[in-house]
């Protein structure tokens, strides 16, 4: 059974909330934006990958995270948000 892109976001997202320090976080989503390169996904759905992970760790509720978990969100949306910054897709083939 494939995982679905969804499904990789909020696994990406547990490992972010339950990382041991911010090196952690940063080498998780390095991993997964690797992973999805190897796996040659398309360039604006790993555009919209990255834009909906920034959307949903703005969303955290920061009464309910302890310290880490909040420093862990705070570092990732950092990372997301540089990654957006940078990262431009390829251009739409017409083929």
């Amino acid at each position: 059974m494939s995982i679905t892109i969804d499904d990789y976001r909020c696994k990406l997202i547990n490992k972010i909330l339950f990382s041991g320090s911010p090196h952690e976080v940063r080498r998780f989503i390095n991993v997964a934006m690797k992973s999805l390169e190897a796996h040659k996904v398309n360039g604006y759905i790993i555009v919209r990958f990255v834009d909906k992970m920034i959307l949903e760790l703005e969303q955290f509720d920061p009464v309910n995270k302890n310290e880490e978990q909040l420093s862990n969100i705070k570092t990732a949306r950092t990372v997301f948000n540089q990654i957006k910054s940078g990262f431009e897709p390829e251009p739409f083939r017409n083929n």
